[in-house]
């Protein structure tokens, strides 16, 4: 496929919102698109900032299960599940990325294990 028809194909993804068929043109194509990205249509052009400052730091399934077990054991308040889980996946608690996922009940039990600062101490 020609330059010409990668754009065309990119544009009309996004016109009909089908943003991950778009996201995984951007992402084959990098170099191309990103000396042409002139040739995108606007909203093209901020997907694929979004995919250049994305960093392919996206979670995985797995991790995104991990985070759901870790919310459910903090609503259930299952604190020896919780503790391991959280011991067993240290890493991915501690990625700042990860922290938008986690529930308020997560953050709080966290926060008083001091795996996380308190909210007291960011303000």
């Amino acid at each position: 496929m020609n330059s010409h028809e990668l754009f065309k194909l990119i544009n009309q993804c996004v016109d009909e919102l089908d943003f991950i068929t778009a996201r995984r043109y951007m992402e084959d194509n990098i170099d191309v698109v990103k000396a042409n990205k002139h040739h995108l249509q606007r909203n093209a052009q901020d997907l694929f900032e979004f995919v250049l400052n994305s960093d392919g730091k996206r979670l995985t399934q797995v991790e995104i299960k991990v985070i759901h077990a870790i919310n459910e054991y903090a609503v259930h308040f299952n604190i020896r599940s919780f503790k391991s889980i959280v011991k067993e996946h240290a890493g991915l608690v501690s990625r700042e990325d990860t922290l938008t996922y986690l529930n308020q009940d997560a953050r709080a039990l966290l926060e008083s294990m001091h795996i996380l600062p308190s909210s007291d101490d960011v303000s």
